[in-house]
């Protein structure tokens, strides 16, 4: 009997997906474990294994189709001695419907034209040159026909003097001001750019995180010159991999996050959750949006585990390989926008998480110090708090905790 392949879920979230790419065509035989496609979902792109083997008899939804209901019939798998006569045919992208023509507007009733104002008069008090169709056309545009600079005959304005826009100044005390013409349309060029699933998702949970969310933020700098020491000496002894700052930060956090453990809640309507490990999202930018893979229990490992599993998830993200256990879930996330120079800045709230930082870059000033002047390096950071679930003083002890954690780095890599 043939063996129906269904457009697979791949996240509990996942209602729909887009069949972004066949890697089997029909007549190609296939084992259990070969990858045949691979499903857009709503957070990465992944490949679809097979878990049978067979004959690919019909390709139900051709490769490029959107929307495509989990447990649709994509394909059709025939088994050794099969007639493929039952197979159903294959399906074609719908093409996109045109839009219906607009009604025409109603034409309004017509009126008397008004009477065209006087020609207006320069200061001087001698009447201005300019040609009727000129008039016209400067006061259906709105523009003051004395402060145009006339390039007809005897200082004549034209036609192409409205046009151009050639203002100059009617001030005796002020010099002539040239303004560029514009000939071109009103609406700059634009083109349609296709929304994926990533970025629709983000979108929404966004706008669901602003608006339901109330929101509040702290800010605090963390002396970072000691961490910068420590990360520099500790790098001098790896061989290959090197832990980054960020590295530091996910470590501080999670640690603080078990130190102030009413920070480490979630709202959930008529109750709330606290948690006993700190999974860490972290936010890495992907083509078309972004998404956050979690570093899970990051309290309890150590830098080079969490410098080791941060890389091999960031580079998941990027090439659209995450798999949903990579990213499903978290109790506390983190931005860093440092590396672009971002001084400060404040983040939104990945829901149902209750909080999230936001990192800027460290800047170097200088700092008395037992009576002399040293340059010391501080961060900026901003903690976004959902105040339902986390009160402003509690807000306060976290970012306390991480900043003492930064602040004292020896006790991170343990």
């Amino acid at each position: 009997m043939p063996i129906e392949i269904k457009m697979p879920a791949l996240s509990p979230t996942m209602e729909t997906g887009n069949l972004a790419k066949w890697h089997v065509k029909e007549g190609d035989t296939i084992e259990p474990g070969d990858v045949i496609a691979e499903i857009e979902t709503d957070k990465a792109t992944m490949e679809v294994e097979t878990a049978d083997e067979g004959v690919i008899s019909k390709i139900v939804i051709a490769e490029g189709t959107e929307g495509v209901p989990v447990g649709d019939v994509i394909a059709i798998l025939l088994e050794e001695g099969e007639d493929a006569s039952a197979a159903p045919a294959a399906k074609k992208p719908e093409p996109e419907k045109p839009a219906a023509p607009e009604p025409e507007p109603v034409k309004p009733i017509a009126k008397e034209a008004p009477k065209p104002a006087a020609a207006p008069v320069p200061a001087s008090g001698g009447r201005i040159k300019a040609s009727p169709l000129a008039r016209r056309i400067a006061a259906e545009k709105g523009i003051d026909i004395a402060t145009l600079q006339g390039s007809g005959p005897g200082g004549r304005i034209v036609k192409a003097d409205v046009e151009g826009r050639k203002t100059i100044s009617v001030s005796p005390t002020a010099p002539d001001i040239q303004v560029p013409a514009f000939g071109g349309a009103l609406d700059p060029p634009r083109q349609e750019v296709r929304i994926n699933n990533v970025r629709k998702i983000v979108a929404e949970r966004l706008t669901l995180s602003k608006t339901t969310i109330p929101h509040y933020y702290l800010t605090l700098e963390a002396n970072i010159t000691e961490l910068l020491a420590v990360r520099k000496q500790i790098n001098g002894q790896f061989d290959g991999a090197k832990v980054s700052v960020n590295d530091f930060i996910i470590k501080a956090v999670a640690m603080a996050l078990i130190k102030v453990p009413d920070a480490h809640v979630q709202w959930a309507g008529d109750k709330m959750y606290s948690f006993g490990r700190a999974d860490i999202s972290v936010a890495v930018a992907i083509p078309g949006g972004l998404i956050t893979p979690i570093i899970r229990g990051a309290n309890e490992k150590d830098m080079k585990v969490i410098s080791a599993e941060m890389k091999m998830l960031a580079g998941k993200a990027r090439d659209g390989k995450l798999m949903p256990q990579d990213y499903q879930g978290g109790t506390f996330s983190i931005s860093n926008l440092g590396m672009f120079g971002i001084k400060e800045f404040s983040a939104v709230i990945n829901p149902p998480q209750s909080g999230i930082l936001a990192i800027g870059a460290g800047m170097e000033r200088p700092v008395l110090k037992d009576g002399n002047l040293e340059n010391q390096n501080f961060m900026a950071m901003t903690g976004a708090f959902d105040h339902r679930a986390v009160d402003g003083a509690i807000g306060a002890q976290l970012m306390k905790a991480i900043q003492e954690f930064l602040e004292t780095p020896a006790v991170l890599l343990y």
